[in-house]
């Protein structure tokens, strides 16, 4: 009876030996902290990936999020039951930092807006003074892309175009402006090109509305999520969409991926002037700070983003992610978007008008 109880001691010491190995690297979730935020959608993937799920388990963390779209984080979310949040435009958080007296923000990585397009349409739009070779990567003249737009001009009245004669308008392909950031990023860049600088008054926004407006307008229906207009360019090809708004981030991560989806005819054009899309975190509670600290200095997180597509604060993680790829390392020609209030009136203007 002895032996026996002896050896039922040693088991049950034995697995408490086991289970308190297995708890200090990290396999006790119980013992995490719940961290909840919110997010723009297209860093939904990332904060999804086991990976980034692992390294917050290992400082102590589970972090929890909910996609919306950034202008809805802004201006409508109900914030209180979360402990950050983390839009992909620095216009919106600048406004949620304000309205919530946050003391810091975060901004950990970016994505510069690009036009995705085909080779076709980059020869066709080359001819026509738009695309132009810029500081080692092809660049998308935004101010010759509106006097095109200002003149009406469709596809087939090109010089020489035998290769796409659509009878339809030049135009890119964008979100929605009434709910998408992207398609606030694309009002950025434009209201800029035709401003003359970054639009700051009530005088500039009226001088600007009626040649971006059009932009919008012109296009007819739009989604309202950058992932519906790029899985268009991916699936239905030049034929629907031979122009599309995108964030680099979106193509570099399926290329890092070796998505077959992209094909070597597909060609990426940076405007010029163009706009970052600076992912900024907005600690709402302590443990919100703690995540805008990691995401920013850890660089297990920052190699883990930039497999996602995403520049990071440290740009060695992206240059050694793109390294075999054509992808510029330095953007050059960047401006910053309008204040908040001031693109969101710009927004709303030309949602009155649909």
């Amino acid at each position: 009876m002895k032996r026996t109880l002896g050896i039922g001691l040693a088991v049950v010491l034995l697995v408490g030996v086991v289970t308190a190995i297995v708890l200090g690297q990290g396999g006790d979730t119980a013992q995490l902290q719940t961290v909840r935020g919110v997010i723009g959608s297209e860093k939904l993937a990332f904060f999804a990936d086991q990976r980034v799920k692992d390294v917050f388990a290992k400082h102590g963390l589970e972090v929890e999020v909910d996609p919306a779209g950034s202008r809805q984080i802004a201006t409508t979310a109900d914030l209180d039951s979360y402990d950050f949040a983390f839009p992909s435009s620095a216009p919106a958080a600048e406004k949620i930092q304000r309205d919530r007296k946050a003391a810091r923000t975060y901004a950990p990585f970016s994505s510069p807006m690009v036009i995705a397009t085909f080779d076709p349409i980059v020869d066709l739009l080359t001819k026509a003074g738009v695309v132009k070779s810029g500081p080692g990567y092809p660049t998308f003249d935004v101010q010759a892309y509106l006097g095109l737009v200002a003149q009406g001009t469709r596809w087939d009245q090109l010089p020489g175009n035998t290769s796409y004669p659509a009878r339809k308008n030049l135009l890119v392909t964008t979100t929605d402006p009434r709910d998408s950031n992207s398609a606030a990023m694309y009002l950025a860049i434009t209201s800029f090109v035709a401003n003359g600088g970054v639009v700051t008054s009530a005088d500039g926004e009226a001088r600007v509305l009626p040649a971006v407006s059009r932009l919008f307008l012109d296009q007819g229906y739009t989604q309202s999520s950058t992932e519906g207009p790029f899985e268009d360019y991916l699936s239905a090809g030049m034929g629907k969409t031979p122009l599309v708004l995108a964030y680099e981030a979106q193509f570099v991560d399926r290329v890092v991926r070796g998505d077959s989806s992209i094909r070597p005819d597909m060609k990426l054009l940076y405007p010029a002037p163009t706009v970052l899309s600076k992912h900024t975190l907005v600690p709402l509670r302590a443990a919100g700070d703690r995540v805008g600290e990691l995401l920013t200095s850890d660089a297990e997180l920052g190699r883990l983003a930039a497999t996602f597509g995403f520049r990071t604060a440290d740009p060695r993680h992206f240059d050694d992610v793109v390294k075999d790829l054509a992808v510029p390392r330095t953007i050059v020609d960047v401006v910053e978007p309008p204040a908040h209030e001031t693109l969101e009136r710009m927004l709303e203007a030309i949602a009155k008008q649909y």
